[in-house]
């Protein structure tokens, strides 16, 4: 039995595949939430995977930096598109090289912070042991949002995690550069500071990002990974451990509750990034 059994330690995991589906960058932040707000009726512990195409997605801090705009008009020339999310961190960026996943589990009393990211890390070293057994979580600085569970190998960073807990739940979200040009990814998002902070002395400590700290999975594994591998491989360590569910079917009440958070997600993208936003 590895540490992922008892991290789920329950009889079945329900797991929730949006990759494919067109939802809005913001609305995955809305349905997390409407899950994890949910998961303390049921219960049960849940996955989802998604992702999304060229979108830099920024922490609340970035909301602050004195030329927002004019990094907002970098991030649009690029031909990305820019979104507010609900939980920590700072800005990172999502392409179809780039798989995002959440684990939801109901907000025991004695579940740490710091516990609920382990969570997250040994669930990723599970995942790929098939591959390496070389992953290592601490924060790697120049990357971009740096943070204490970044994951790398050989102290180069292909991951970031943050976790947001709602009143009954918990959601610990990762993303993970897993093919395609990660140097690009890293450079938009320094060039992005660059532009929106111009040196200006601030309250906030914004990172000074060096693209050479950060690569893709394929890169250094050597190999030609790819996204739809590493969902099959998931898939197979959760079955060999757990009854998995397959619905992504939202409930009654996730409905409910995703309506509501969708309108809050709306209603902060609209503040913080105007003209910007693209609902």
């Amino acid at each position: 039995m590895t540490d992922t059994n008892k991290i789920f330690n329950q009889q079945s995991i329900r797991f929730i595949d949006h990759t494919y589906k067109q939802n809005k960058p913001w609305e995955s932040f809305a349905i997390d939430d409407a899950l994890a707000e949910e998961i303390r009726s049921n219960q049960q512990a849940t996955i989802r995977i998604w992702s999304h195409e060229k979108t830099v997605v920024l922490g609340i801090a970035d909301t602050r930096l004195p030329y927002l705009e004019e990094g907002l008009n970098l991030i649009k020339d690029a031909q990305y598109i820019s979104v507010v999310r609900n939980s920590g961190g700072l800005a990172v960026v999502n392409d179809a090289g780039v798989l995002n996943i959440s684990i939801l589990l109901p907000d025991e009393k004695d579940l740490t912070i710091d516990q609920g990211y382990e969570q997250m890390v040994q669930l990723i070293k599970d995942v790929f042991k098939p591959w390496t057994n070389e992953i290592e979580a601490y924060e790697v600085v120049g990357s971009y949002c740096p943070g204490d569970y970044d994951l790398s190998i050989h102290g180069k960073k292909f991951a970031g995690i943050s976790q947001r807990r709602v009143k009954g739940g918990i959601a610990v979200q990762i993303y993970l550069s897993i093919e395609g040009d990660q140097m690009t990814r890293s450079d938009l998002v320094k060039r992005f500071y660059q532009t929106a902070l111009k040196n200006e002395q601030t309250r906030f400590t914004y990172p000074t990002i060096q693209p050479e700290t950060m690569a893709s999975l394929d890169t250094l594994l050597n190999t030609s990974l790819t996204v739809k591998e590493v969902i099959d491989r998931l898939k197979e360590l959760l079955q060999s451990e757990s009854d998995v569910n397959e619905d992504e079917t939202l409930t009654e009440n996730e409905r409910v509750i995703y309506q509501k958070r969708r309108e809050q997600m709306i209603k902060r993208n609209e503040k913080a990034l105007g003209q910007f936003f693209e609902s």
